[in-house]
């Protein structure tokens, strides 16, 4: 009631209108169309062919995949309209004689020219293979392949969001600076102040040069997990979608040193099958909503994407030692424990490119937090589901909630509040990580970890 008494009593001059001229995306033009009408639209030029009287132009504002042609009376044509060059246009929209929409132009402004043979990387009505792209980080959203797959990107991420709401889970933002190493394999990025000055007067107090700034060693996080642990035993069920780093020196096509990361904690979780029936859940749901969404720049990305032809069947689950039993009878090298990305993806394959879950995992494999399988000692109830195209794509567990055994696993006195989680209204909980980019590598068929997000870092790569 206050608020309205306020709102009432001042009065707003500024015009909206004014500030930020009303114009129309490409998307909405596309979608909800009206004949004669007057419509502005501002993009860039794609495309460019010259007739006698007309110049037809192909322009997109990156909205959707597809581009609204354009007629432009030749008298309007300047040398500044070029391929490349943006543009804000107006006119009324028409049907072309083939029936389709266009807007023919009755005024053509050039924000900025675009002159190919000044260093320009890219060319029109031309398929430049993605390493090409990559060398110009800064341009490549200008690529009908880099724009869809990153359209595809925040579609996703929109999905796990709704998806997420409509369980009634509460979304986190843990932290991108941590005291823990939650994997424990040391593939952490160490965290200090770049200046000189205050790391020395700081030393000068005592402190070691390790924990000079945080007063403890402080690292970029690997993962969210053990900090959602701590919320989900007071809050229920919570999720996080959000930078993680890894100091991996590995250059493959499915290794990132930045990446995004969902994770969940799903509470009152006491048996494996609630995770895997989640995770299959929701991953379901995100292609098939992205099918519905995004057809027109899955095509973009790559003309033989179909329809997984497992959306309607069910996950298949092996135990660790099923999956290294059909490994050994494929003729696959298993002196050595685990299972690799070969053998990862052979596993899919015999399972008729439907993605499989490996659970009931050796111990010595996973990491110190897993639940101990209660069938078998030596085994956690652990999970790895593997896709075809990335081989592993979630990983997850029930987490250890037995105060003794935990103790006995920790491999830190710095973690002693995480073993006190179990002290004080302690709940059984499960959860998984899923990286958005090898999702995203599934869902487009890229082959390239690398051309999932806009600016990818690697070994020795740190380009803008």
């Amino acid at each position: 009631m206050w608020f309205k008494q306020i709102c009432t009593k001042v009065k707003c001059n500024i015009n909206f209108n004014q500030i930020h001229r009303k114009y129309s995306v490409i998307a909405s033009v596309l979608e909800k169309s009206n004949i004669g009408e007057l419509t502005e639209v501002k993009g860039w030029v794609k495309n460019l062919r010259v007739q006698k009287d007309l110049i037809f132009a192909d322009v997109s504002d990156g909205s959707c995949a597809k581009r609204l042609q354009v007629v432009i009376p030749k008298h309007l044509k300047t040398d500044d309209l070029t391929y490349g060059s943006s543009v804000h246009i107006s006119g009324k929209l028409s049907k072309s004689p083939r029936g389709q929409l266009e807007l023919t132009a009755e005024n053509v402004k050039v924000y900025g020219k675009c002159v190919v043979l000044e260093g320009y990387p890219f060319n029109p009505r031309t398929t430049h293979p993605p390493e090409y792209i990559r060398q110009y980080l800064h341009l490549r959203p200008r690529t009908n392949y880099m724009s869809a797959i990153l359209r595809v990107r925040n579609t996703v991420t929109n999905l796990i969001h709704s998806y997420f709401a409509s369980k009634n889970y509460i979304h986190i933002h843990t932290p991108i600076l941590t005291s823990n190493d939650c994997e424990g394999a040391g593939e952490v990025f160490k965290v200090q102040p770049d200046n000189e000055a205050t790391v020395k007067a700081m030393m000068q107090k005592g402190r070691n040069e390790d924990s000079v700034y945080f007063g403890s060693k402080t690292y970029l996080t690997v993962s969210g997990q053990l900090h959602l642990e701590a919320m989900c035993r007071g809050m229920g069920n919570v999720y996080t979608l959000g930078p993680t780093f890894r100091a991996e020196n590995s250059r493959s096509r499915l290794h990132l040193s930045e990446f995004y990361m969902l994770e969940a904690e799903i509470a009152f979780c006491d048996h494996i099958d609630q995770l895997q029936a989640f995770i299959e859940d929701m991953l379901k749901y995100i292609f098939t909503e992205i099918r519905n969404k995004n057809e027109s720049d899955l095509f973009l990305i790559d003309k033989e994407n179909k329809i997984p032809t497992w959306l309607n069947k069910d996950f298949v689950t092996l135990t660790y030692d099923e999956a290294r039993n059909i490994l050994g009878k494929k003729g696959l090298d298993t002196t050595e424990e685990g299972i690799n990305k070969e053998q990862e993806l052979a596993l899919v394959e015999y399972c008729n490119g439907v993605p499989v879950f490996i659970v009931r995992w050796p111990k010595q494999l996973k990491s110190f937090y897993m639940k101990d399988s209660p069938e078998d000692s030596s085994k956690v109830d652990a999970l790895d589901l593997l896709t075809p195209v990335t081989g592993e794509l979630v990983g997850g567990s029930l987490r250890e909630d037995d105060y003794e055994k935990l103790k006995s696993k920790l491999p830190s006195e710095a973690l002693n509040w995480y073993l006190e989680l179990r002290k004080f209204g302690n709940i059984p909980t499960g959860g998984f990580g899923l990286g958005l980019e090898r999702l995203l590598q599934v869902l487009c068929g890229v082959s390239n970890i690398k051309d999932t997000l806009p600016f990818p870092r690697w070994p020795h790569n740190c380009d803008m």
